[in-house]
């Protein structure tokens, strides 16, 4: 069964308004996880008191998927660093996502 695939890269202070977004939108799970890496601006450096970086990924309905990707592009692109992109996924118990 296809569904999208939601990754947002994005600053751990946005990690409680983020999952309030994934869960009033009806998504119905996601995963978190520390992320790293360097980029236009440079590298985040682990352990540096600077803000830690999340990768949040969700699973879910393609309407889900890009209402999602539009509350966060309004709320928090202008002022947060943040990288999303959607993918198509096939996943093998559609009825989970």
């Amino acid at each position: 069964m296809r569904r999208k695939l939601l990754t947002v890269i994005t600053e751990e202070a946005l990690e409680r308004p983020l999952v309030k977004i994934i869960r009033d939108c009806g998504a119905r799970g996601y995963t978190i996880t520390e992320a790293r890496g360097a980029g236009r601006r440079g590298a985040r450096a682990p352990g540096v008191e600077q803000g830690a970086n999340i990768r949040v990924e969700v699973i879910c309905e393609e309407q889900i998927a890009w209402q999602i990707a539009e509350l966060l592009h309004q709320k928090y692109f202008k002022d947060f660093a943040m990288v999303l992109y959607l993918a198509e996924v096939d996943v093998i118990r559609g009825e989970k996502f």
